[in-house]
């Protein structure tokens, strides 16, 4: 779809993908998400973010999900600034040297039970950073993963499949 700009005629390309989820099915899955949520917390859920050294792309991806279009907050799921607020710490980005006692520091401020979920490939296993001079490779490196959400970035569908995931692991445990 390209539309023209002004009178001279200058033809501007459509640079955005289209959505591959239909409004209905976001809104399906993010109930499905609130009623996890509230089964496994009874409350809501508290999420730290920590870039551990990535390119930004995992973050704005997450940072979509708090946007009015998806508005992940309807669903009783909200990012908090401190470790010490958090249920959930999800690491993005490859665990660069520099930036891993800071990891441990934030996983250690964390109340118990800790949980923590590694989003996108770098946080999963290094990614493309891999086995590369600068990083110590996924998180699971330095802190305990519970849950890999994986993709390059994740979609904001993909972050809210694998919270839902990590929910009924989760609940499954309890129950075990």
């Amino acid at each position: 779809m390209n539309k023209k700009l002004n009178r001279f005629n200058i033809v501007v390309p459509q640079v955005t993908e289209r959505l591959s989820i239909r409004d209905e099915e976001f809104e399906k899955l993010g109930l499905q998400l609130k009623k996890s949520v509230d089964a496994v917390f009874g409350r809501s859920l508290a999420i730290r973010e920590l870039d551990a050294g990535s390119d930004n792309a995992t973050e704005i991806e997450m940072v979509n999900l708090t946007t009015a279009h998806y508005d992940i907050e309807r669903f009783g799921v909200t990012f908090v600034a401190s470790p010490r607020h958090a249920d959930i710490l999800a690491v993005t980005g490859a665990v660069t040297h520099n930036m891993e006692i800071a990891v441990k520091k934030t996983y250690d401020a964390m109340p118990a039970p800790k949980f923590v979920i590694a989003v996108g490939n770098e946080a999963c296993d290094g990614g493309i950073f891999k086995n590369t001079y600068g990083v110590r490779n996924g998180v699971e490196t330095v802190i305990p993963v519970d849950f890999k959400i994986p993709g390059n970035p994740p979609s904001p569908l993909q972050i809210m499949t694998g919270l839902l995931g990590l929910m009924r692991l989760i609940r499954a445990c309890k129950v075990s």
